[in-house]
Order: C-alpha cells, then sequence, then structure tokens
C-alpha cells in the first residue's frame, strides 16, 4: 500500500506553506489531495516526489 502524506509532511517535502500549497491546487500546478475520510485529506508520496522531482533546480 502506498503511503499518504498529510498537510504537515507534504509542507516539509516541498518547502512550501500551506497557503501555497492550497493556491496551487486551486491554479492546478500542484497536485489535489485524495479524500480519506469526512473531513481528511492526504496526498500519495509517490505524487508528492514526483512533484517536487519536476520543478526546476536552483543548484548550478
Amino acid at each position: 500500500m502506498a503511503a499518504i502524506l498529510r498537510l504537515p509532511a507534504v509542507m516539509q517535502a516541498t518547502g512550501l506553506s500551506k497557503a501555497s500549497v492550497y493556491l496551487g491546487i486551486k491554479k492546478g500546478t500542484f497536485p489535489a489531495p485524495v479524500k480519506l475520510g469526512e473531513r481528511a485529506v492526504g496526498w500519495p508520496q509517490q505524487v508528492i516526489e514526483d512533484w517536487v522531482n519536476t520543478r526546476p533546480s536552483s543548484a548550478a
């Protein structure tokens, strides 16, 4: 079974704030979460890892 990341783990993995995560979802530039329950959402770990790996690197 794939790991599901909750918002604090997503924020840590991406370096984004809560507001930036949800703004990205709204704009379509960040993966939408999956519903885990009535009031809970999460992101599949692989989806977040793939998103991070497609971001441009600032390393020279």
